[in-house]
């Protein structure tokens, strides 16, 4: 395996691990409309995790669209 192949497997387990690390609102309640319809912002380790998650999902893309050209 190349060093993309580790690059595309690393990112892809991070990503996993931000996006299950991510806050939800509140439960189920949320999904049928139960969330009251406040407005908040992300703040501290919220905002860092939601900006990891954006940068390792580029990194995964990016890294699947080299290996395809690759071929």
């Amino acid at each position: 395996m190349n060093i993309i192949s580790y690059i595309q497997i690393t990112s892809a387990v991070l990503l996993i691990i931000t996006i299950l690390l991510q806050q939800k609102g509140n439960g189920l309640g949320s999904t049928f409309g139960g969330s009251g319809g406040e407005y908040s912002t992300k703040r501290g380790a919220e905002r860092v995790i939601f900006g990891a998650t954006i940068v390792l999902a580029v990194i995964f893309i990016a890294t699947s669209v080299l290996r395809v050209l690759a071929r």
